[in-house]
């Protein structure tokens, strides 16, 4: 909105206004706007929460020493997205359908949370959706990101090919039919296609949920993670910078740091009140909508792969409960003393924020690894 009535509109009036055509300046904007809003609103929120009596409901089974959070307010993602959405709205260009397809990952995954969370308070139990009904919804949400993709894709928007690490010529099509050169692949095509992103984005939402389980953690590698994107998404949108590093563009990436800016933002403002003790939780609806909308800005810039690194602490949290739950099934014997991760690490006598902070600092040793291999091919 202000970048269309800065630069669009008032520019010629009052030069100064050229500032607002600079992706740097809307993106350090977009920061501190959505860092000061979720920090404003956070009181407010928080008493609103604890008016409606929407708090956390523990489970039986977890570390007995989460007990007594049961009770502090919960769906604090309800502020996280606001206060990535406002400032999208405010500070970027509005004319650009990535930008759109973002917040398309971040509301629809945000409301399969919110329904889960909402069923919880109401059952007054840790237990909304069944595991069938929100692996259901989240692959609906999944798909109807892939329809957006291949609308851009006619367009000329969105490119099928995709950024492999460590290879700088290597860049496969997402529709395999480019390999098969047959009308008879057409439907293996779309199948691979819209397989893919589910796993992307179904594996990215539910990673950062699983990892939402200490004060503190999701949120603080969900800002290590959106400012390593920023840095990409800039890097991707910058004509010089992508074909130095021979990074496939997307016609908008430049406006996807501004959107990376805002989560960045709203991650480290919603932190100051979820940093151990928790003051609020984000529940659900925050960490599947933060998760969507992190793997649908990977699947934009082309870095699917790369996400693995970046979100790297992440993916190892989704796949210590895909481990335990296999092993116990196949073997009858568990692998870690609980899953995720991070309830191990406290079952072995470390400290919640000892776990936390070594979490962070795994997470931001990945992120800077992921931006290195940029140049390692």
């Amino acid at each position: 909105m202000l970048y269309w009535l800065g630069y669009e509109k008032l520019f010629h009036v009052f030069t100064p206004f050229r500032v607002f055509q600079y992706t740097t300046f809307r993106t350090g904007m977009a920061f501190f706007t959505a860092m000061l809003l979720s920090i404003a609103l956070g009181p407010w929120m928080i008493a609103r929460l604890r008016q409606f009596q929407i708090g956390q409901h523990i489970r039986e089974d977890g570390p007995q020493s989460h007990q007594k959070k049961a009770g502090t307010p919960t769906m604090g993602g309800l502020l996280i997205g606001a206060s990535i959405v406002f400032p999208v709205l405010l500070w970027e260009n509005l004319n650009t359908p990535a930008v759109w397809v973002c917040l398309a990952g971040l509301v629809s995954f945000g409301l399969v949370g919110f329904l889960d969370d909402y069923l919880k308070v109401k059952r007054k139990r840790n237990l909304g959706l069944t595991v069938a009904q929100k692996f259901s919804l989240e692959i609906v949400a999944a798909l109807f990101i892939g329809v957006l993709l291949l609308g851009l894709n006619t367009r000329k928007l969105y490119s099928t090919d995709m950024n492999v690490p460590f290879l700088k010529t290597y860049k496969p099509d997402l529709l395999v039919h480019a390999w098969l050169k047959s009308p008879w692949t057409y439907p293996l095509a779309f199948v691979f296609f819209f397989g893919f992103l589910i796993l992307v984005l179904v594996g990215c939402s539910n990673a950062v949920n699983l990892t939402d389980g200490l004060d503190g953690l999701a949120i603080g590698l969900m800002a290590i993670a959106s400012a390593a994107m920023t840095a990409l998404s800039y890097l991707s949108g910058n004509a010089e910078f992508a074909r130095y590093l021979d990074i496939l563009r997307t016609p908008g990436a430049s406006e996807l740091t501004i959107y990376c800016g805002a989560m960045f933002g709203a991650s480290l403002g919603f932190l100051w009140y979820n940093a151990h003790p928790a003051e609020v939780f984000m529940g659900d609806v925050g960490a599947l909508g933060l998760g969507g909308g992190l793997g649908t800005v990977a699947v934009l810039l082309k870095q699917e792969i790369l996400l693995l690194f970046i979100g790297g602490v992440f993916v190892i949290e989704l796949f210590s409960v895909v481990l335990q739950v296999a092993s116990f099934k196949i073997r009858g014997k568990r692998i870690f003393r609980m899953a995720p991760l991070h309830h191990h690490f406290e079952q072995l006598g470390w400290e919640e924020s000892k776990v936390i902070a070594r979490f962070w600092i795994a997470g931001l040793v990945l992120a800077l690894f992921a931006l290195t291999t940029l140049k390692l091919r």
